[in-house]
């Protein structure tokens, strides 16, 4: 019943998290965007594995390799190797608490950080500064303020 009244969720917020990576900003904080849209597709397949799975994270890496306009399929990889390691450890994962899934996500958003640096290597596409290590550090950071929020919209009751 939750799903045909607040069903709207799940799309908006994917598409406002592809939004937000293409949001510019200035170079420092540029470095520390946090991948929005690997954060809200781990929150969906943590809690609604039914409408989510490897099929959509590749299709919403080939859109946001479009939008992007980076290496086609780049994110592709990424958002599967996401979507693989949360749906293997979701039953263990979703009973965390908030705090360690936050530790959780960060290991997952680093672990995207060194595949995407294996790319570029591989690629010969130059090397993004240091700095963007720092970005899993504030997914990590966001992660239970933008898990609480989508928790919110999911659940509420209309009216």
């Amino acid at each position: 019943m939750s799903r045909a009244r607040n069903g709207w969720v799940l799309p908006v917020s994917l598409l406002l998290a592809l939004l937000l990576g293409l949001v510019p900003l200035p170079g420092v904080l540029q470095a520390l965007r946090p991948y929005w849209l690997a954060l809200v597709l781990a929150y969906w397949l943590l809690e609604t594995p039914d409408r989510l799975g490897l099929g959509t994270a590749f299709a919403l890496g080939l859109l946001a390799d479009i939008a992007f306009g980076g290496l086609l399929g780049e994110q592709s990889l990424r958002l599967v190797v996401l979507a693989f390691i949360l749906e293997r450890f979701r039953a263990r994962l979703r009973f965390f608490p908030v705090s360690q899934q936050a530790l959780t996500i960060g290991v997952l958003l680093l672990n995207d950080r060194v595949i995407s640096a294996g790319l570029h290597v591989l690629t010969g596409v130059p090397q993004l500064p240091w700095l963007y290590w720092a970005a899993p550090l504030v997914g990590m950071l966001l992660w239970p303020p933008l898990h609480l929020l989508l928790d919110f919209l999911r659940l509420r009751r209309p009216g």
